[in-house]
């Protein structure tokens, strides 16, 4: 009997829309989330887009100015896994039939917000009246230096495996935020993802591949690990955890699946080379973000999660659209 249930998100791609980037290198194939174009003389541009639907990407009522921050900030911690300095974006919005003056007001207030904060500026865009849920795609633009991107495909058997900042909050932000756990500094994290771009330019040259972590650390580490076609280890004891975070799993040992699969984190995972070691510390320092090394690269496929060493069940890998 033929199968009737739909592919996933990645095998969707795969199939369908990268035989209609061949031919163009810069899309790496569609398996990582940047594409990378000739820009300057000195530079190539590093190009994300990212949609973000109320209801899915963040809660119905939000607050304009916080749709604006996620919508483009989400896009930047993307540039910052390319390496890439933000340029220009562009905006698309879909505003539902109820929309006001007032709210596109102060969804414009929180992108001028951000624009300073991270040297941005909008270049173009569309806006569209839908009959459907409120709905934000951006297209932003960052420069790197001439043919040094980051991707998620340079890793090698020897490299260790790093993360920036904290891993978790995210998830357990949305929980906050729903009113199922208690804890404003998580729910800050949820509503208001930091994109580590000062880091993410100083990583060109330290790290052989990045991604940042949007659908769960395991999935993202995974996606490294195929586009570089090596496998990865991750020691959870090492992943590292903010204070809140680390009460709520304490309290409650089953939240590890959230923290490990749960995405909306937007820091950044990365492998890096032993030799750069110190080099990454510095990078870290002069940026500002604090760094930890979680596991290693090695030969064979796949992510395998370990505890005190040992290997341990991973029940959530990470967010799925489909």
């Amino acid at each position: 009997m033929a199968r009737t249930g739909r592919i996933g998100e990645f095998e969707l791609i795969a199939r369908y829309f990268a035989p209609l980037a061949r031919g163009f290198t810069g899309a790496g194939g569609l398996k990582s989330d940047n594409a990378f174009l000739s820009g300057d003389a000195r530079h190539d541009l590093v190009v994300k887009t990212d949609t973000v639907v109320a209801g899915v990407h963040f809660l119905g009522d939000e607050k304009p100015g916080l749709v604006a921050a996620k919508a483009l900030r989400v896009c930047l911690s993307d540039l910052a896994a390319g390496g890439g300095t933000p340029f220009v974006y562009q905006l698309s919005l879909a505003l539902p039939d109820a929309w006001t003056e007032a709210w596109v007001a102060g969804f414009a207030r929180g992108l001028a917000a951000d624009q300073r904060r991270y040297g941005i500026v909008l270049c173009g865009g569309d806006t569209v009246v839908s009959p459907g849920p409120l709905t934000v795609t951006i297209t932003a633009f960052g420069k790197v230096p001439r043919g040094r991107g980051l991707t998620r495909a340079g890793g090698r058997a020897g490299d260790e495996l790093w993360v920036s900042g904290t891993i978790g909050d995210g998830a357990l932000g949305l929980r906050a935020a729903r009113g199922q756990l208690m804890s404003p500094a998580l729910e800050r994290r949820f509503r208001q993802p930091q994109p580590r771009t000062t880091l993410g330019v100083r990583l060109v040259g330290i790290a052989t591949a990045a991604a940042d972590v949007s659908d769960g650390l395991l999935a993202d580490a995974g996606h490294i690990g195929e586009a570089s076609r090596v496998g990865i280890v991750i020691e959870r004891d090492r992943v590292p955890l903010s204070a809140p975070a680390r009460r709520a799993v304490t309290a409650d040992p089953d939240l590890w699946p959230e923290i490990l699969g749960g995405g909306d984190d937007y820091e950044l995972v990365f492998a890096v080379p032993p030799r750069r070691r110190r080099a990454l510390l510095r990078a870290a320092d002069a940026a500002g973000v604090a760094v930890t090394t979680i596991g290693t690269v090695g030969e064979g496929r796949g992510v395998r999660l370990t505890i005190g060493g040992q290997p341990a069940h991973a029940p959530r890998r990470g967010y799925v659209h489909f």
